[in-house]
Formats: C-alpha cells, sequence, structure tokens
C-alpha cells in the first residue's frame, strides 16, 4: 500500500479511484490496531461554522487517536463575528502553531482560495462544505461498502432523497462512478441535480428498489429549503413515496445495505424500528468515520513531514 500523502483533502475530485482505495486501507489498518508515532507534536483545530455532531466529535477522535493536540474553536464567540475573513483566521491560527485545520463551512468551496494562496500553509481538511463536498463521509460510505461486498465496482448503488442539496449525494456519485459501481437516482424529481445524470440515471423508487445492492438514503435539508418549501413538506407524505419501510424492506435483495449520513429523521427516511436492522449500516459508518479522518489526517501530516 502506498501511503498517501494530501497538502490538503478539500474534494473527492483530488483523488484518483487508487488514492482513494489506499486511503480505506488506511483506515482499515487503523480499525485493526494500526498505531503510529508522531515525529513530533502536531496541533488541530476544528472550525464548524454548521452544526455537526458526528463529523464534528469524530474528527476530534481521530485526532486524538494520532496523538495531535486539540485547540478549541467556537464560531459563535470567534473574531469572524468581527467581520474577520476565513483566510485572516487561518493564518492566525497557523502563526499559533496550528498544523491542520478541519473546516465545515456553509459556502460551496470556501476552500478554493485558500488552498491556492501560496501564504497560507496549514493543512485543510473539508468536513462539509454547503451543498458542494464531504470527502471524508464518502471514503467511509465507500469503506462501509467495500467491507460488507469485498468490492465497489460492479454494484448497484441508489442514492435516494433530497439530491439537490446534498453533499453527500456528490461525492457519493463521483466516487462510486470512479471505483466502477452502477448509479442510480430517485427521490422527489424536483430535488434532483441534473448535473448528475453523468454518473447515473434517475428513476422511480419502488422499481429500482428490489435491484440495489446499496440504498443510500439523505436527509431531507430542511436548513437548506426555501420557507414555502418548508411549509409545504409532509413527513408523512415524503415516507409513503420515498422512505425505507418495513414493506419496501422485504423487496430489497437479502444482502443489501442501507447507508444514511445521519442525523436520521426517524419516521420520514426509514422508519424508526430500521435504523438499526441487520440491512442497516448506519452505525457502522459512524464508527468507520473515524478511522477515515484518521487515514486523511495522516496523509496531511506526512505532507507537513510530521508523521
Amino acid at each position: 500500500m502506498a501511503e498517501q500523502i494530501q497538502a490538503n483533502l478539500v474534494s473527492i475530485d483530488q483523488l484518483t479511484a487508487d488514492e482513494a482505495v489506499d486511503l480505506i486501507h488506511e483506515a482499515q489498518d487503523f480499525k485493526a490496531g494500526k498505531q503510529v508515532q508522531l515525529l513530533k507534536p502536531a496541533y488541530a483545530m476544528n472550525l464548524f461554522f454548521e452544526d455537526s455532531t458526528r463529523t464534528k466529535t469524530s474528527f476530534q477522535m481521530a485526532e486524538k487517536k494520532l496523538g495531535m493536540q486539540v485547540l478549541d474553536f467556537n464560531a459563535a464567540t470567534s473574531s469572524v463575528n468581527k467581520g474577520e475573513s476565513l483566510y485572516d483566521t487561518l493564518r492566525t491560527i497557523e502563526e499559533i502553531g496550528v498544523n491542520i485545520a478541519v473546516i465545515r463551512h456553509p459556502k460551496n468551496e470556501y476552500y478554493q482560495d485558500l488552498v491556492e494562496n501560496p501564504n497560507l500553509k496549514i493543512g485543510i481538511a473539508n468536513a462539509g462544505d454547503g451543498s458542494g463536498q464531504h470527502p471524508s463521509q464518502c471514503l467511509l460510505d465507500m469503506m462501509t461498502i467495500q467491507e460488507q461486498f469485498g468490492h465497489v465496482k460492479g454494484l448497484k448503488v441508489l442514492i435516494n432523497g433530497d439530491i439537490f442539496h446534498s453533499r453527500v449525494a456528490r461525492s457519493n456519485a463521483e466516487m462510486l462512478s470512479r471505483l466502477g459501481a452502477e448509479v442510480y437516482f430517485s427521490g422527489p424529481e424536483k430535488w434532483f441535480d441534473a448535473k448528475l445524470e453523468r454518473y447515473g440515471k434517475f428513476g422511480d423508487f419502488e422499481e429500482l428498489l428490489p435491484h440495489m445492492d446499496v440504498i443510500n438514503i439523505l436527509r431531507v435539508q430542511h436548513e437548506r429549503l426555501s420557507g414555502s418549501a418548508n411549509s409545504d413538506f409532509d413527513e408523512h407524505t415524503y415516507r409513503d413515496k420515498f422512505g425505507i419501510t418495513a414493506s419496501r424492506i422485504q423487496k430489497m435483495k437479502s444482502d443489501a445495505i442501507i447507508l444514511h449520513p445521519a442525523p436520521v429523521n426517524r419516521g420520514v427516511e426509514i422508519d424508526d424500528d430500521l435504523v438499526e436492522s441487520p440491512h442497516s449500516k448506519i452505525f457502522t459508518q459512524m464508527k468507520n468515520g473515524v478511522f477515515v479522518r484518521m487515514a486523511i489526517l495522516s496523509s496531511i501530516l506526512r505532507y507537513q513531514k510530521l508523521l
């Protein structure tokens, strides 16, 4: 296995199929107990400008497991509220001694100017940008699929739900296609992004479901919907048309798995009692997230010659 070296990891676009597989293999090694030793102290700061439970705590655990020291950051009390730019925030914490910034931001491609700026040496790991990219979630999903089937190539994968507003849908569709899976989409047609047609076809949920190996369901992202779209949204109607229910799970292949990036709207995208059913790998995804993020951080640390 070639150990990955990345100055930053901000988009799935950066990774070839082989590079993604190498990161997944290293994550599997970490899961199996691999230990690393830092060459000197390394410091991380997690800058989250959107709410998060899984991604934020998962990165924190990954940092701790790698032996990094983690500095606190609270967006609500930071100088961004005084007008400070993200660039100036990063330059500040870089000069203080932070080596890696893990950033979640509501702006799509917030990282573009940052990674291209020669004055900024701090490593950046993208923890999600608006409806753009979510590379660490993508890689942990690929790891979970790999663990279940031993491969990704040739599998039929359905991405279902609020596709237009989902960074997970974009990252996963791109990498699944790159790894040789057959990608399909379903959900409310008004929430489909035609730009994703290059990765797979949009179809009827009921018709596609019995043929799929992986059903990647997505959260309805109310925070990105307009006021009228939220007021018109009916949970029961959505569940009846696009949710994983007891009757639908009977139509799935016996070895098919369900993925969800979480948080789960129980009783909307999936019935409450099916969240932890044998088909569901939702909590396995969360466990795998720590090890994938360890691999991502290790790649950046190697670039900085700290590992």
